[in-house]
């Protein structure tokens, strides 16, 4: 698929997906940095968020003009393993409210129409039971527990993550 490198304002009819600019910086940095998001993301990398993952490509999440946090993805495009994986954070004052669910199934939607995905990942921290039941109620499906997968905050000990995934089923013609 013909990819033109320019990432779509995506419009809900909550929130709006914007490509993630320098300006966003500021604001992302610190809702990154609460500890209700740190907890699960650690604290922000140097050049976050527009250097530190360049395999990412990084929307952020806006309620009118109001940045209230960020979705990404990334796609591996080896045709015989070819998927996309996603990822998100909310400002913590918007949880709860239907925002970052909304958010998902725009994004959901864009990997799949757009850009012709037809497997989509996702992998909280197994003990995340809010991130895992945003996650289901958008259309994710538990496929298994990767044991001590990541590293806890703080670098302690290490966490268990749950991978879930979006797949969408060919269809076989006689609908």
């Amino acid at each position: 698929m013909a990819d033109s490198g320019i990432s779509p304002e995506l419009k809900g009819e909550q929130v709006r997906l914007t490509p993630t600019v320098e300006s966003d910086g500021p604001r992302l940095r610190e809702i990154h940095s609460t500890l209700d998001v740190s907890e699960w993301w650690d604290m922000p990398d140097p050049g976050f968020p527009m250097t530190d993952e360049p395999e990412s490509t990084r929307f952020t999440i806006r309620l009118g003009d109001e940045i209230v946090g960020l979705v990404q993805y990334g796609e591996e495009d080896e045709p015989k393993y070819r998927h996309a994986w996603m990822d998100i954070f909310v400002e913590p004052a918007f949880h709860g409210r239907g925002f970052g669910s909304e958010a998902l199934t725009m994004l959901l939607r864009h990997l799949v129409e757009d850009r012709g995905h037809h497997r989509v990942t996702i992998d909280p921290a197994a003990h995340n039971e809010a991130a895992v039941a945003c996650y289901r109620k958008v259309g994710f499906t538990p496929v298994g527990v990767m044991r001590k997968a990541e590293r806890d905050f703080g670098g302690g000990g290490w966490h268990d993550s749950l991978m879930m995934e979006f797949v969408v089923e060919p269809s076989s013609g006689t609908e």
